[in-house]
């Protein structure tokens, strides 16, 4: 049984009487346990309310999906699930310890189990020796290895990642690619929405492109590629989205 699976899963957003906006159309998605998966797309091509679906945090006009073979409402499989959202918000004057032991309260995780779990969390992330800076001090790369340490405060079993490089300098992104990949041999299932190939091509065991709500394709880099002959994933991407947009006209 896949870990993630969507059935014609269909978000529309209702503008007004006459006019209604197409989120996310009858999607059908498969993710295996142990893999990293991306979700690719420009923006406004659906990638965000997919993931907002799967967390639960909005709800389906129609079409199912389920997560460990569960509701994704179900509070024991949100247990199991680690959110790193595009643009978080943290407390300017909490240092690292502070944020990670205010999420592990969340979660009702014991003090003894947290006082490790926080200790390995910033080793994992390279910022044990900023655990007594306050965030506001942190730089971008920082904050965003912080952002993973929170996410899996509570060990779970699915990282779902809104676009974790955005704005960082190669340096960090290569750390943040670094870390995807230990949490994979760590045993994780990594959903990851981004719109920096590059990143996807070298960590992505297999990827999905949407467009305009819809999703186009899915499968392995170099099955997909084949496809659609082309010679990389940037000229995949180009390909398969201008071929959808002339069989789909505006």
């Amino acid at each position: 049984m896949p870990i993630i699976e969507t059935t014609d899963l269909t978000k529309i957003y209702f503008l007004s009487k006459n006019r209604k906006v197409i989120g996310l159309n009858k999607v059908n998605l498969k993710i295996e346990e142990g893999e990293i998966f991306g979700i690719l797309g420009p923006n406004g091509s659906g990638k965000t309310t997919c993931i907002k679906l799967l967390l639960g945090i909005l709800f389906p006009t129609s079409g199912e999906s389920y997560i460990m073979g569960k509701d994704p409402f179900d509070p024991e499989v949100k247990k199991n699930i680690g959110f790193l959202p595009e643009n978080p918000y943290y407390y300017d004057y909490l240092t690292g310890p502070e944020l990670l032991k205010f999420y592990g309260r969340i979660f009702g995780i014991p003090n003894e189990v947290m006082k490790n779990r926080i200790e390995e969390l910033l080793d994992l992330v390279k910022l044990s020796d900023a655990k007594n800076l306050a965030l506001k001090s942190y730089s971008k790369g920082m904050l965003e290895r912080i952002g993973l340490a929170t996410s899996m405060i509570n060990d779970p079993k699915i990282l779902i990642l809104d676009e974790p490089t955005t704005g960082l300098d190669p340096i960090g992104c290569k750390e943040t690619r670094d870390l995807l990949i230990k949490l994979k041999e760590k045993g994780k299932t990594i959903l990851l929405s981004s719109h920096f190939l590059s990143e996807v091509e070298r960590v992505c065991d297999r990827i999905s492109i949407f467009h305009r709500g819809n999703l186009l394709n899915t499968g392995t880099l170099d099955k997909l590629c084949l496809q659609y002959n082309a010679k990389n994933l940037e000229d995949l991407f180009v390909k398969s989205i201008e071929e959808f947009d002339k069989q789909n006209p505006i």
